[in-house]
């Protein structure tokens, strides 16, 4: 395997901050960025976990007055409206941390088994956002608790590459009957503490460091920078794409990659 330049960090950079958002998986991008480019093992890894942090980061910048709420509200010390969105969003976490505490090694080596896993899985994403898109549920005002957790079991499955994490949690919502605005925000906020955490677990073991990773500093800060700024854009993007309810236009696109995809998988090689 190549090392990866600062050029490569800067697309990969790219590509990770405008699809962790909108619905056609940022992992599964990333893995075939990665694949074109000849990266992979630790360094990927390493990667992939610095640009999802950096979108987590532009998350907290475009959302911030609506963290900002929930922070107040909840050092009130009491059984407030934030306080129970917060605890929402600690139950929908649950299913993510399972996954990786305890199969981190089983997704690693998934993230490794090629790029058809990809394409099968951005079919399963297109099929979800047409589902939802078609789908017309009991419209409700607030997420309850059990809606919560259905969404959080939603974003386990969205470990593997190529099912968006964002297109399934949001659709997921939607098949709820969760308000478009309501379930995007509840799609970005939730995923906050789980990526830090990795990435802080991380940078703990030392797993970000040129030695152990085998990405300078100066590649992995450029491809920080521009999945967080490219991420921004495309996080304020996506949550006015939900409102007008868009979100099946990108289920051909899925399709279409998804198929390219399968089809190199089985004759490309």
């Amino acid at each position: 395997m190549e090392e990866m330049t600062w050029l490569q960090a800067l697309i990969l950079g790219i590509i990770q901050g405008l699809t962790e958002y909108l619905p056609v998986s940022s992992s599964g991008h990333l893995a075939i960025g990665s694949a074109l480019f000849g990266l992979g093992g630790e360094e990927n890894l390493t990667f992939a976990v610095a640009v999802h942090a950096a979108t987590v980061l532009s998350t907290i910048v475009v959302l911030w007055k609506e963290i900002a709420t929930l922070i107040q509200g909840f050092f009130k010390f009491k059984w407030n409206d934030e306080t129970q969105y917060l605890a929402k969003i600690a139950l929908s976490m649950i299913p993510v941390a399972i996954v990786g505490l305890f199969f981190k090694d089983y997704v690693e080596e998934i993230f490794g088994s090629g790029l058809l896993l990809v394409g099968i899985m951005l079919l399963v994403t297109a099929a979800l956002l047409i589902f939802s898109y078609y789908a017309k549920p009991q419209p409700k005002e607030n997420i309850s608790y059990k809606d919560a957790l259905i969404i959080g079991l939603s974003q386990a499955l969205a470990v593997l590459p190529g099912l968006s994490r964002s297109g399934t949690t949001i659709s997921t919502g939607l098949l709820l009957g969760i308000k478009k605005e309501s379930i995007a925000k509840f799609s970005f906020l939730m995923v906050i503490i789980p990526i830090l955490g990795e990435a802080l677990l991380d940078l703990m073991k030392g797993g970000f460091s040129p030695a152990e990773s085998g990405i300078s500093t100066g590649t992995l800060t450029i491809g920080f920078l521009a999945a967080f700024i490219s991420g921004t854009i495309a996080c304020k993007w996506m949550l006015n794409i939900v409102k007008k309810g868009k979100l099946v236009y990108f289920a051909y696109y899925c399709i279409a990659v998804g198929l390219i995809i399968i089809g190199f998988s089985f004759f490309g090689q």
